[in-house]
């Protein structure tokens, strides 16, 4: 790995609203929060320097307990986010402040590893831009708004994009800065600007918990009962 300053930005700003009264960040997965496993991983990264947790105005004096009671030791910042996930990571891009690259990363996915942010740093030193995604397995079909399909689409040319994404921060600040739409990811601020974004490897156990449902899942892929690979 080259002699690079790399910070993290763990966003988890969202309301957890499909977790039927469950606050996904603090429900408890395998012996500890969920959100204390995802910055755990950034934590073990030695190419990581430096960490910002953006949280809901809510959750940020918890985050704060949750970081100090898991001696979480490279987390400089724990922020309050936006209305939406670009106005979080603008304020994370602020609150880190400036490095050469920076890694973002939901905050609900807790089975991120060490090798896959790893991944993403040496992409994003080729490229500037990387995001890790999956093929996708399933057949794809795009339909109109009555539900009739209009085509099939080539599933070998489809990706699931997942996080981590790693950007050059001035590249990823520059998006933020002139992008104001609404947009999912990261990566579509770069691509709205021109800028080529590289895919790397993605891990399909790195799962995104959003359901009541995804905490058993994700504690099965921890103790390995699951295999998704």
């Amino acid at each position: 790995m080259p002699d690079i300053a790399v910070g993290a930005i763990i966003v988890a700003a969202g309301s957890s609203g499909r977790m039927l009264g469950t606050d996904k960040l603090f429900a408890e997965i395998a012996g500890r929060p969920l959100l204390a496993h995802t910055i755990a991983a950034f934590e073990r990264c030695d190419a990581i320097q430096r960490i910002v947790v953006v949280l809901s105005a809510q959750n940020v004096e918890r985050g704060r307990d949750l970081i100090s009671d898991h001696d979480l030791a490279k987390v400089r910042a724990v922020c309050e986010g936006g209305s939406r996930r670009q106005d979080s990571v603008r304020r994370g891009l602020e609150a880190l402040g400036r490095c050469d690259y920076v890694a973002v990363h939901d905050g609900a996915r807790p089975l991120v590893t060490r090798e896959l942010i790893e991944r993403g740093i040496a992409a994003a030193c080729e490229a500037a831009a990387a995001v890790a995604a999956v093929p996708l397995a399933d057949t794809i079909k795009e339909a109109n708004s009555d539900g009739t399909i209009q085509c099939t689409l080539d599933r070998r040319r489809l990706y699931a994009a997942q996080t981590p994404q790693v950007f050059r921060y001035d590249i990823l600040l520059r998006a933020h800065r002139e992008i104001s739409d609404d947009v999912t990811d990261d990566a579509a601020m770069l691509e709205a600007l021109g800028v080529p974004v590289k895919l790397f490897d993605g891990d399909r156990r790195n799962i995104k918990v959003t359901m009541a449902a995804d905490l058993g899942l994700a504690e099965a892929l921890i103790a390995g009962v699951v295999n998704l690979n």
